[in-house]
């Protein structure tokens, strides 16, 4: 990209918006049209699409990626440009970049890529070994760029749908392992309770026993019973 990065034999007198770096590697800074050029792109590339969002192809090697992103974000920091919007870009920048140095989510990057082409081919009735696929035109990459941002937001809507749902799974897990505690928690106060009260109702039942076994029954204990009065007959 020669708007972007000049190599350069040697030491040559350079215009003002460009800063000499190291080993004759000259990267152009404070140049504001393609600063905020480069910047209104990052905000309108995909951003599900790592790849867009660093201008690279897929597939690319990561030493690649190392040096587009480093001269990308060299070119719109927002320490280089007073670009409102540089922050955000640069963000979007770094975040891009995150994740096509992490395996799994550049593996499953280049698989929606790959399912996108296939999908591609099939709508088209093509196969593999089209000339059409081994060496396609303009028309046909702009077409499978568009079959990729299909295929991404769907596999969005499933993660989404997914994390939902476990979200969901787990809430319900977490409520019913409170519901447990609570009531293992009722349990053991109610046993500490009734411990308390063991006392209480030892004395409650050493009342009762005194107060059976007290005083006599009515006429009882004088030796003495009431005589029956006997009806007369006739």
């Amino acid at each position: 990209m020669m708007s972007l990065l000049h190599l350069m034999p040697s030491k040559e007198k350079l215009p003002n918006s460009i800063r000499y770096r190291s080993r004759g590697v000259y990267i152009i800074v404070n140049n504001k049209p393609l600063q905020d050029a480069e910047i209104d792109r990052i905000l309108k590339a995909f951003r599900l699409d790592a790849y867009a969002v660093l201008n690279l192809q897929p597939g690319v090697p990561d030493s690649q990626i190392k040096i587009q992103y480093r001269k990308l974000s060299l070119l719109i920091h927002p320490d280089k440009t007073a670009n409102p919007s540089a922050p955000n870009a640069f963000d979007r920048l770094k975040k891009a970049q995150t994740e096509l140095t992490d395996p799994g989510h550049r593996t499953h990057l280049d698989e929606c890529i790959s399912d996108a082409r296939m999908l591609l081919i099939r709508e088209r009735k093509l196969t593999v070994d089209s000339s059409e696929v081994k060496e396609p035109n303009k028309e046909f990459i702009e077409a499978w760029r568009k079959k990729t941002v299909e295929v991404l937001v769907d596999a969005e809507a499933r993660r989404r749908k997914q994390l939902k749902a476990q979200l969901q799974e787990e809430g319900r897990e977490q409520r019913k392992q409170d519901e447990e505690v609570a009531e293992r928690k009722r349990r053991r106060e109610h046993e500490v309770k009734w411990e308390e009260s063991r006392e209480n109702r030892i004395g409650s039942w050493r009342d009762f026993k005194k107060g059976a076994g007290g005083a006599p029954a009515k006429g009882e204990g004088d030796g003495k019973q009431k005589k029956k009065k006997l009806k007369v007959l006739g």
